[in-house]
């Protein structure tokens, strides 16, 4: 599987960035309710996240499936290690595992509270 080019370029965004989101859209624009949630999360958390919008590239809308092993989109990854997709990423974040996680990986919390 080293010689898929599509699995190279997913290879190259996980490590372009610390934190990688699969999406339907962008962050400033999400197109579906699950990449809308995970964002949100995200954005409440105040991580820096890389967003890649599988609506523009069929190859990478179906390899990042077979990439991660995983049926569904979003798709979460911190420091190249899959995290997982909605459901999870909401209840990770509901229990406090996400933002222990994050920490435990170096990542940057900075929680947005209402003013």
């Amino acid at each position: 599987m080293t010689d898929n080019p599509v699995f190279e370029r997913i290879k190259q965004d996980v490590s372009d960035a610390d934190v990688v989101l699969f999406m339907k859209g962008t962050p400033v624009f999400p197109q579906c309710g699950f990449s809308s949630a995970v964002v949100q999360v995200l954005t409440y958390m105040g991580v820096q996240f890389k967003g890649v919008d599988v609506l523009t590239d069929p190859e990478i809308r179906e390899g990042i499936k077979a990439y991660s092993n995983w049926p569904t989109i979003p798709q979460l990854y911190v420091k190249g290690e899959f995290v997982g997709g909605c459901d999870i990423i909401r209840e990770m974040f509901e229990s406090g595992e996400l933002i222990e996680f994050m920490n435990t990986n170096g990542i940057d919390v900075n929680l947005q509270t209402a003013e």
